[in-house]
């Protein structure tokens, strides 16, 4: 069985044939050709469904991730002066970070609360370690950000540039030129700024928070799926340009020691 199961772990996803899919597809998916392969020679169907069901994991570490996203709310806002400065500020911050690390707190729309560690590298670098028990990564090496479960050794890939994440990890970030702006809000201490890709192919939805305290800093997003629910991801303890390796971001499908 192991050897049938091997022979499938990574699918890539371009983007040009409907959904993305979610994670409750993906487990189904998996556990489809889990029953099928074991069929085949002749291991009880009964017996792998219930280790699947055993093994499946959370699906929360992979919500907010894909480049699927709500239908609604497309339309930008019309800025006046002030809110052009508050979208300028943005493309400053991002425009001036070579790196960025930390810790992360991830709220899935019912509530249930993953932690671990990212990094960042512009542009379009990133990675976040899911803290035990999820063993999930994801990552991206600048062309695709990869779904990563370990325990079940399976990846789904979607390329970078259909995801909400592309405007901003950029090499030259301008949310004015490559973004509808859907949102912007801004006080004393901190900013509010929604947006959307203009590009047809990345229809992403994120509203990023920063705070203005001793200078700019990202604090949390918010990104919203095909039915309207929202995966807020929170970063704390953030290190700014400090020395990230290349190598921290190179896909590497689970269960296999080589680069694909």
């Amino acid at each position: 069985m192991s050897e049938a199961r091997g022979l499938i772990r990574t699918r890539v996803w371009t983007g040009d044939k409907g959904d993305f899919p979610n994670m409750k597809m993906r487990s189904a998916i998996l556990s489809t050709f889990t029953i099928s392969v074991c069929a085949m020679v002749g291991v009880s169907i009964s017996t792998v469904a219930a280790a699947e069901n055993a093994r499946k994991p959370s699906n929360a570490a992979g919500s907010g991730w894909s480049a699927e996203v709500a239908g609604g709310g497309s339309q930008s806002v019309s800025l006046d002066a002030n809110q052009t400065k508050t979208v300028e500020k943005v493309n400053e911050y991002f425009n001036a970070m070579k790196t960025l690390k930390g810790r992360f707190v991830q709220t899935a729309a019912d509530g249930e609360v993953l932690k671990g560690k990212f990094k960042m590298k512009r542009p379009g670098m990133f990675r976040f370690d899911y803290s035990r028990p999820s063993r999930q990564v994801v990552v991206s090496d600048g062309t695709y950000l990869a779904i990563q479960d370990h325990d079940l050794e399976n990846e789904d890939r979607v390329a970078l540039d259909h995801t909400p994440f592309r405007v901003l990890l950029r090499s030259d970030v301008n949310l004015l030129r490559d973004a509808l702006i859907t949102e912007v809000q801004e006080n004393d201490g901190s900013l509010m700024l929604g947006i959307r890709d203009k590009s047809p192919d990345t229809p992403g939805k994120i509203r990023l928070l920063l705070e203005k305290e001793g200078g700019l800093q990202l604090k949390e997003w918010i990104t919203t799926d095909a039915q309207g629910l929202d995966t807020k991801v929170q970063v704390a303890r953030v290190v700014k340009d400090a020395e990230i390796d290349a190598s921290e971001f190179v896909i590497v499908a689970p269960g296999n020691p080589f680069q694909q």
